[in-house]
């Protein structure tokens, strides 16, 4: 089972088991206390899935708690004014914590992405730094490559470029093709037709690596930028 579809099952069962835990405990807990153990329950759920989960289990934390905490007891309706507002701000509270849990991952997402991008500057740039041969050095940026921008294929060709008008990664990270701006933002490369992405030191053409990219895959300025960095370390190695 994997981690979103988890947090989903969890977001539907979990505010039902606390309730379940808490109700003999009913007379004696205030329901603002409940309410704050049920936001926990839904801290821990949006922490471990996705939005939709932490919507889910705000939904089910709210439902749960007028029903079994709210008077009148086992019925969908609420008597009590403290009561609706205390419901009011656990589904406030559950949504704004699901955000920032969203918020969090995304972040931690990045952060990993950037280590991984520059783990692979890094080790390609040792290749050329300790002497390796080109051959090795052309092969790993390949492989550098197909990871950073999730392509399909790539492959090296020597001494030249613009064959076939294909498709070209600019310097800059932005792709034409045509004589026209792709929007890779959206897009990802071109599919129907291999990308080149040039590999050049000096102003002098030493090849080109030929991408194959996967359909449909939308690739940020940042990862494109990455694999300009790599090819200019072949670049400088060849030069």
């Amino acid at each position: 089972m994997t981690r979103d579809r988890l947090a989903l099952l969890l977001a539907g069962l979990a505010p039902l088991a606390v309730a379940a835990v808490l109700l003999p405990l009913r007379g004696s807990l205030e329901n603002t206390h409940v309410a704050l153990i049920m936001v926990a329950v839904v801290v821990a759920v949006a922490a471990l899935g996705n939005r939709v989960a932490g919507y889910l289990a705000a939904g089910f934390a709210g439902l749960w708690f007028d029903f079994f905490f709210t008077q009148p007891y086992q019925r969908l309706t609420i008597d009590v004014r403290s009561d609706a507002e205390t419901l009011v701000l656990l589904l406030i509270v559950g949504v704004a914590v699901t955000e920032l849990a969203v918020w969090g991952r995304r972040q931690a997402a990045a952060a990993s992405r950037d280590a991984g991008y520059l783990a692979g500057i890094q080790a390609a740039a040792t290749v050329g730094a300790v002497g390796g041969s080109s051959h090795d050095l052309i092969r790993q940026v390949s492989d550098q490559l197909v990871t950073t921008l999730e392509l399909r294929g790539c492959r090296f060709q020597r001494g030249v470029a613009g064959l076939g008008n294909p498709p070209r990664l600019q310097r800059d990270g932005s792709v034409t093709w045509h004589r026209a701006a792709w929007d890779a933002d959206r897009e990802g490369l071109p599919a129907e037709e291999e990308t080149e992405l040039l590999v050049e030191s000096g102003g002098r053409l030493h090849g080109r690596y030929l991408l194959t990219a996967t359909p449909h895959r939308p690739l940020s300025p940042e990862r494109r930028r990455v694999a300009v960095t790599l090819a200019d370390q072949v670049g400088a190695a060849l030069g």
